[in-house]
């Protein structure tokens, strides 16, 4: 038969579907991590169990990326007192304003209050103290380190 006239599945048409990117370097994550990746974990695999077709698909994918973050998860212990690293609530002052940051792992941070240790304004704080001030996106000193809790 020739292949003209052979009917060409939807399948071959689709975009490979690849695998959710891994950050690069350690699986930092605070004491909290692991319970958080846990929780993620559960919720996935109470909806890829529900599934069916590419959500189930998409599901599962995520649902490896998951499992290798819970699997490669590694627990920082908290930075010494008055002193930002992983798991430090930050507040600090930046062209002008105040804010209040807790810098976390990959897999905890959220858009606003939560931001990742690799993070350009989280490896900028790490490191500093109460009334230091840091250098940030090519700026000399401008940020003011305010205050620092760790737990």
């Amino acid at each position: 038969m020739s292949v003209a006239f052979r009917r060409e599945s939807d399948e071959e048409h689709r975009e490979p579907r690849f695998e959710l990117p891994i950050p690069a370097g350690a699986n930092l994550v605070t004491a909290a991590g692991p319970a958080l990746i846990a929780a993620r974990v559960s919720e996935l695999e109470a909806a890829v169990a529900a599934a069916t077709g590419e959500d189930r698909e998409r599901l599962l994918r995520e649902l490896r990326y998951w499992h290798t973050r819970a699997a490669t998860a590694e627990v920082v212990a908290p930075p010494a007192d008055d002193e930002a690293g992983i798991g430090s609530r930050v507040t600090f002052r930046l062209n002008g304003a105040t804010r209040t940051i807790t810098i976390v792992g990959h897999d905890e941070a959220d858009a606003e209050a939560r931001i990742a240790f690799a993070a350009p304004l989280a490896r900028a704080l790490m490191g500093t103290g109460p009334g230091d001030l840091a250098d940030f996106q090519g700026h000399s000193e401008a940020i003011e380190v305010i205050a620092v809790e760790n737990h």
